[in-house]
């Protein structure tokens, strides 16, 4: 047996990132930049007030008080969007919104709180009772966030609600980014039929396809086709053909089922492009990979865990790692478990685990299922993955393990 980092080493060695493409920001959600995002305007591109209040010179107001206020004739007004610069006189203030530029001839903001008749509609003298901290206080300066030519965000960044809004605010309309993989899933086996079809003797309904097709989307590919073929092989053969040949071919397949050591395997008889390995890990040691001009091909086991974890360690990081992506695994948590376990000698074990949150300050893990990798229906209650090293013979109540949270 290999072990799960001299698999995953192979496959990564071949999913290179590919072409970049540059498209709007507003059609850029859930992509990954091909190169860095340089900020066009200052943030903010403007001096501006951080409080509706007041602008002052600093000087006027520095001894104000609530035992000792200071008078001031309030000359003008700046709503939020003007591009006024009136100017400001000894004794004088200008009323001020949130985001409006700052008067050049101010270097400090009274808030309206530390002032008396501020708030009247109309405008002439304002009562101010406290000074402000600092000169400059509650001024927002130019680029005082980000200036122009700054790089916002790396390349290999996901762009997601706060990575937009950050780029959208310095003023980057276009983005250059991976294009999102073209993936194809391909289950396998004769037992298998459409879900919500009445079954027979001997008959399943087909689960994988849809379980890869939302885990692929996860991780930001475009799923083109999902279809399944019998055990007998010509249709394998002629869907392959189809899927990686010509300017239509796919960026991965992704086969589940037919790659073990039965009689009718029927991936590891026909796809002569991979090869097979038996990884020391619990559970998914059946897997294949190969290529096959620029799609990739991965074989999964065919039981519904197996295949899920199977994805989450091997295929997920190559789908991101297409797209230039800088982090290819999920962070890991170290918790400890309620509820002691077995675990397969010489394997890894990925074991399906949901969060116990009772104590919000120490959360701790207890097992989804008891470890089947034909348990599909418990796998849909599972959070997380426990992941348990092969060395490790059983894990006991209180045992801290390492933790991979999924998507939820």
């Amino acid at each position: 047996m290999i072990t799960v980092e001299q698999h995953l080493a192979g496959i990564l060695a071949a999913a290179l990132p590919r072409p970049a493409e540059t498209i709007p920001l507003t059609e850029a959600a859930g992509r990954t930049l091909a190169a860095p995002a340089i900020a066009r305007v200052d943030l903010p591109p403007f001096d501006n007030s951080a409080m509706d209040g007041f602008a002052v010179r600093f000087s006027d107001v520095a001894s104000a008080s609530a035992d000792a206020p200071v008078r001031l004739r309030v000359t003008g007004d700046l709503p939020a969007g003007t591009a006024d610069d009136p100017p400001i006189e000894r004794g004088e203030a200008v009323r001020i919104m949130t985001g409006s530029p700052a008067p050049t001839a101010a270097d400090a903001i009274v808030p309206f709180e530390d002032t008396v008749g501020g708030l009247a509609d109309s405008l002439g003298e304002i009562v101010v009772t406290a000074a402000p901290k600092t000169e400059g206080a509650h001024v927002r300066r130019r680029g005082e966030d980000t200036r122009a030519g700054d790089v916002v965000l790396p390349a290999g960044t996901r762009l997601g609600a706060l990575q937009l809004g950050a780029l959208a605010a310095t003023g980057i309309a276009q983005v250059e980014v991976a294009p999102r993989p073209r993936v194809a899933i391909v289950s396998t086996g004769s037992e298998l039929v459409p879900v919500g079809e009445s079954l027979t003797r001997g008959q399943i309904p087909e689960s994988n396809g849809i379980l890869l097709a939302h885990l692929a989307g996860d991780a930001c590919a475009d799923v083109v086709r999902r279809t399944t073929v019998d055990d007998e092989g010509p249709a394998l053969t002629a869907l392959l053909t189809e899927l990686t040949e010509g300017a239509d071919a796919v960026d991965a397949i992704i086969f589940t089922g037919g790659v073990s050591a039965g009689a009718y395997e029927v991936v590891r008889q026909r796809v002569t492009h991979m090869s097979f390995e038996k990884v020391a890990m619990q559970p998914g040691k059946p897997q294949g990979f190969g290529v096959a001009g620029r799609t990739l091909l991965f074989g999964l086991p065919g039981n519904p865990v197996s295949a899920a974890v199977s994805f989450e360690v091997f295929v997920r990081p190559a789908l991101l790692a297409l797209q230039g992506r800088a982090t290819l695994h999920r962070p890991v948590l170290r918790l400890p478990v309620t509820t002691g376990w077995r675990t397969p000698p010489g394997r890894r074990q990925y074991l399906p685990v949901v969060l116990d949150r009772a104590d919000s300050a120490a959360w701790r893990v207890a097992p989804a299922s008891g470890g089947g990798s034909h348990l599909a229906g418990r796998l849909g209650g599972a959070e997380a993955y426990a992941i348990v090293p092969a060395e490790v013979e059983a894990v006991a109540a209180g045992d801290a393990v390492d933790i991979l949270l999924l998507d939820h």
